[in-house]
């Protein structure tokens, strides 16, 4: 069984978990388009806001991070790119390529969106349970006859349960691997094959078995979801949301 990790949903008794899985969505998308457009202080703001909300649903930090480790390298990867391809104020002049002020800024910026983005996803799969997911997809497909929403809310709702089980087989090969002296070979690339290639095919090979496993259950497109309700915090949430959007936008 696949250990609880910072994709996981983590049951409390939070306001956020007890939201409409719908407006939820709403919100997703909403913040995502609006930290596309904000800048330094916006973003200063919205990270003060994004700490009050994981100290309030406890979310667990340091598996956060944990999980995370990746991520921060691509982002400073993206932070060097940019580093060194905006123009401007020349600080580090080096004899192919220079750093800029503004390359800096830039940088640090775009990183700092990356980032709230995939905050604000881990707090919508921290705080949402699959099969709520998969209703509120459904129910947004409905007025679109010609797509098959019930086959899309329910992969959708495979994928939120299928990416913890990922993470653990990876952990597992790793473990595997460090067990047979894979760290003693200094070719990067050999390793990263050597991982890469046992953890595709356990994966195929869990999704098939899944597969098998709910047609011999026969496992239909036909099941009983959650009820979705609004409430009245759920449009007194959209309000602020839609307010702090416009006051980041705004900024």
């Amino acid at each position: 069984m696949a250990e609880l990790t910072a994709l996981s949903y983590y049951h409390r008794e939070s306001l956020l978990h007890k939201l409409d899985v719908r407006f939820k969505l709403i919100f997703l998308i909403f913040i995502s388009l609006a930290v596309l457009k904000a800048d330094f202080m916006a973003l200063s703001l919205l990270s003060f806001m994004f700490l009050i909300v994981i100290a309030y649903i406890r979310m667990p930090v340091k598996s956060t991070i944990k999980a995370l480790r990746y991520f921060f390298i691509l982002i400073f990867l993206v932070f060097l790119a940019r580093a060194f391809s905006t123009p401007g104020s020349v600080l580090i002049d080096l004899k192919v390529m220079s750093i800029t002020r503004e390359g800096i800024y830039d940088g640090a910026v775009v990183c700092w969106r990356l980032f709230m983005v995939v905050i604000l996803g881990l707090l919508f799969a921290s705080t949402t349970r699959p099969s709520e997911v998969k209703a509120a997809v459904q129910w947004f497909l409905i007025p679109f006859r010609f797509m098959p929403g019930k086959r899309i809310a329910i992969m959708m709702s495979l994928i939120m349960r299928f990416i913890p089980v990922i993470i653990d087989q990876l952990k597992e090969t790793v473990d595997a691997q460090r067990a047979r002296g894979i760290e003693n070979r200094k070719n990067p690339v050999y390793r990263l094959i050597k991982l890469l290639i046992p953890v595709i095919r356990r994966t195929f090979e869990g999704a098939d078995d899944l597969a098998v496993a709910m047609e011999a259950r026969c496992y239909s497109e036909n099941r009983t979801d959650p009820s979705l309700t609004s409430e009245r915090k759920d449009w007194i949430a959209l309000f602020v949301v839609i307010f702090l959007c416009l006051t980041i936008v705004m900024l």
